[in-house]
């Protein structure tokens, strides 16, 4: 259980640090852009961005994962590793399917 833990903490300490660089960079490389004289694309305010809606969708699937795991230990003779892993990837993929079929539906709109 504590291996598991690791790994999930590790897993979020390099995905939030991945993030917080690659904003930097991407911030850097626009403020270059400008003072180039590059005309940056507007950003309209009337679209709707699908990305947070995705990771929303994708941790509520972690979450339940992480919960069905736990019952399925409790209730079953099922390993530790094995419901844990195999819960978390069955409700993360899914969560991203959930999202996939939201994501059309709001395109075709």
């Amino acid at each position: 259980m504590k291996e598991i833990a690791a790994v999930l903490i590790l897993t979020v300490i390099f995905t939030a640090l991945y993030g917080i660089i690659k904003l930097f960079v991407r911030k850097k490389e626009r403020l270059q852009m400008i003072e180039k004289g590059a005309n940056l694309p507007e950003f309209k305010s009337e679209e709707f961005s699908f990305s947070s809606l995705k990771f929303g969708i994708f941790f509520i699937g972690i979450g339940l994962g992480v919960l069905a795991a736990n019952i399925l230990v409790i209730k079953t003779a099922v390993e530790v590793q094995v419901a844990y892993f195999s819960m978390i990837f069955l409700f993360g993929g899914l969560s991203l399917i959930i999202h996939h079929l939201i994501e059309g539906k709001g395109k075709q709109k």
